[in-house]
């Protein structure tokens, strides 16, 4: 029996990690394994695990949106069943009703683009309403657990609820 690389590791520990929080890792082995040299490559280069199917910027402020698991993650698994570069799947991509298609990159060009240096040169705490709350805000059912995005996730992160048991919350 081999002792399994780093990457081998940290392709079970992510595999692991996901499954914990309702989510699931692309089922083809082989390609998880080099998206995990990747984010390993990545590290090494920039101490921190910048998406490996993104250019990195080398500045960790820059990249936070693209550290993994990436910003744009959950509304692309919402609306494609796969994360950007492929690491992430839906239920029925791993299943295999749903085949993987084309996905855009979500991720603006610049930040201006974005309005996050905006963002971050406003982002002192400050009161804000809930009408102005840039998300909906969605409840688990079961065991409460808030998050803000679009759309509920497909399986609640804390107790592993299905998307159908969240309710807006806010």
């Amino acid at each position: 029996m081999s002792e399994k690389s780093a990457a081998g590791r940290l392709r079970d520990k992510l595999d692991l990690e996901a499954e914990k929080s309702g989510y699931h890792l692309n089922p083809d082995r082989v390609f998880t394994l080099g998206l995990a040299e990747g984010l390993l490559m990545n590290e090494e280069r920039y101490g921190y695990w910048a998406c490996p199917c993104r250019l990195a910027s080398g500045v960790k402020d820059e990249d936070l949106d693209i550290l993994c698991p990436c910003d744009y993650r959950d509304p692309d698994l919402t609306d494609f069943g796969t994360c950007y570069c492929g690491l992430y799947v839906s239920e029925e991509v791993r299943d295999g009703r749903r085949k993987l298609e084309h996905i855009p990159d979500r991720r603006p060009a610049s930040d201006e683009d974005s309005g996050i240096a905006r963002a971050r040169a406003q982002s002192s705490l400050r009161p804000v309403s809930i009408g102005s709350l840039e998300y909906p805000v969605w409840r688990c059912k079961v065991c409460g657990y808030l998050c803000a995005r679009d759309s509920p996730p497909e399986a609640c992160p804390i107790c592993g609820a299905k998307k159908e048991r969240f309710q807006r919350f806010l």
